[in-house]
């Protein structure tokens, strides 16, 4: 199975929500649980790190779970190193491709495949050779060592309407300061997701992160 293709960008902006679970750890075996029940709170975008035990087969899994799913979702793999990690996520039917830094080979090998392209950024440099390099959104990370005021610094030289995600350090929190300073995303891990963690209480995390992110764009 795959999940509904939509234009990258397209699909970015046509989320609900922006924010993106990141299942760092998660077993194979609990995705489909916890997937089925994040997006029932309200994400449509999941993340699984290839760091993660058996990552493959737990990206097949959620995509799965998200072609049941009516609306559009953005699901795939996080860490991702090499242009090879996106062909096989590609193959599995993902559509979403999240890097820790700004690698042009692996943010051109992503466009090319028609996947969303989220790499890792931290200054004005990274942030524009990924947009060069035909990234659909930035993803500044640790976006905590940055804050608000040092992303929105470096947003004022980039094209007007480039999409961007905090990632690293960043809790429900801290919604309404980043999108305060101009963002529209937000990568959730820790905060969201640790190994071990029953899955009632990820989902019980995922949907008070939703409802923090509908205040905070109240």
């Amino acid at each position: 199975m795959t999940v509904e293709f939509v234009e990258p960008l397209e699909a970015w902006r046509g989320l609900d929500r922006k924010l993106v679970a990141i299942l760092r750890g998660v077993r194979s075996e609990e995705t489909a649980e916890i997937v089925s029940g994040l997006i029932e709170a309200g994400f449509r975008a999941i993340e699984i790190p290839l760091n993660s035990p058996d990552p493959f087969r737990s990206i097949e899994v959620a995509v799965d779970v998200a072609a049941n799913v009516a609306a559009p979702c953005l699901i795939g793999a996080g860490t991702v190193l090499t242009a090879e990690d996106v062909a096989r996520v590609a193959g599995l039917g993902g559509n979403l491709i999240v890097s820790p830094n700004t690698d042009a080979s692996v943010i051109e090998a992503t466009a090319a495949a028609g996947l969303a392209s989220a790499p890792g950024c931290f200054t004005a440099t990274e942030a524009l050779l990924a947009l060069k390099a035909g990234a659909t959104a930035l993803k500044f990370f640790p976006a905590s060592l940055l804050g608000p005021a040092g992303i929105r610094a470096i947003q004022a030289v980039l094209p007007p309407d480039t999409p961007l995600c905090a990632v690293g350090g960043v809790s429900d929190a801290d919604f309404a300061a980043y999108l305060a300073a101009g963002l529209d995303g937000f990568g959730l891990g820790s905060s969201l997701y640790k190994p071990g963690a029953a899955a009632a209480d990820v989902i019980a995390k995922g949907v008070a992160a939703v409802q923090a992110y509908d205040v905070a764009k109240a």
